[in-house]
């Protein structure tokens, strides 16, 4: 006789009577004939285990594989520790990134390390992926973005619209007022040019910004502001969190450690 699943229990018994008698008060009758029939039944409503409910709750509370090589390519991008870059984007590529995912993470750097760096890190992708080819290794080539980008005053209104969504509210203040050049900047070129080109998700980007900001010294408010940012994209505590880990496991431990800082800074409504 096959067996029979009853909530989270599972009964077996050879013998196609013997069964009748143990369940007859307890089980409906059709139950009970199926279940001396011969027939594996699983009764509807039964509810997951405790374990296994906390065990999911865990893992959606986990970067993926691909999420957690972000970080760290950005990181030694930033600083230009080419080394260090060499070895994220192999381990990058290895989780599955794909060329293009690789490519934009370091093409966006240059909006926060500086067209320097931005182009030697690219230099270096170039470098890695070539040896990989050498080796019999064939990367996914990925995707370039699937639509156009605006121009002109279409520009300027999606990237004011991307980075309200982004931040949760508009970004205005005294230091826009003072230099009004930089938001136009940033409205049309950050959050338009560069955010609206979608073969790169917002949580990759905010995972490649934090990484970035947090190899840098000097710039902890705009670290505490990505934070926020990255929040608003769905990440959650617990994952930026797993991304400051991540950045010391791979041998930046003052990126991890500014992460940890801007984290701890939060409002404890946000943890």
């Amino acid at each position: 006789m096959r067996n029979i699943t009853l909530g989270n229990q599972k009964k077996a018994d050879d013998r196609p009577t013997a069964c009748w008698p143990r369940y007859r008060v307890l089980i409906p009758a059709v139950v009970a004939i199926a279940m001396c029939s011969g027939v594996s039944l699983s009764l509807a409503g039964t509810t997951q285990p405790e374990a296994t409910k906390e065990q999911t709750m865990a893992n959606e509370q986990l970067l993926s594989a691909k999420q957690q090589v972000i970080a760290p390519i950005a990181a030694f991008a930033a600083i230009g520790d080419m080394a260090g870059l060499d070895t994220a984007l192999n381990k990058g590529l290895d989780a599955g990134l794909s060329v293009s995912e690789a490519k934009e993470i370091l093409v966006q750097l240059y909006a926060y390390a500086g067209f320097p760096r931005s182009l030697n890190a690219l230099g270096q992708l170039m470098k890695v992926v070539e040896a990989r080819r050498q080796h019999g290794i064939q990367d996914l080539p990925g995707r370039e973005p699937s639509r156009a980008i605006p121009t002109g005053d279409d520009l300027l209104a999606t990237g004011t619209a991307n980075q309200t969504q982004l931040a949760g509210a508009p970004v205005k203040g005294p230091l826009f007022d003072f230099a009004p050049a930089i938001d136009r900047f940033l409205k049309t070129h950050l959050f338009g040019d560069i955010f609206e080109r979608d073969n790169l998700d917002w949580q990759s980007r905010e995972l490649a910004t934090v990484g970035a900001l947090a190899a840098l010294s000097g710039v902890e408010s705009q670290l505490q502001a990505h934070i926020r940012i990255s929040l608003n994209t769905g990440l959650s505590v617990a994952q930026l969190r797993q991304l400051a880990t991540v950045l010391n496991e791979q041998g930046n431990s003052e990126a991890g450690a500014r992460v940890q800082a801007a984290l701890d800074k939060l409002p404890a409504k946000a943890n």
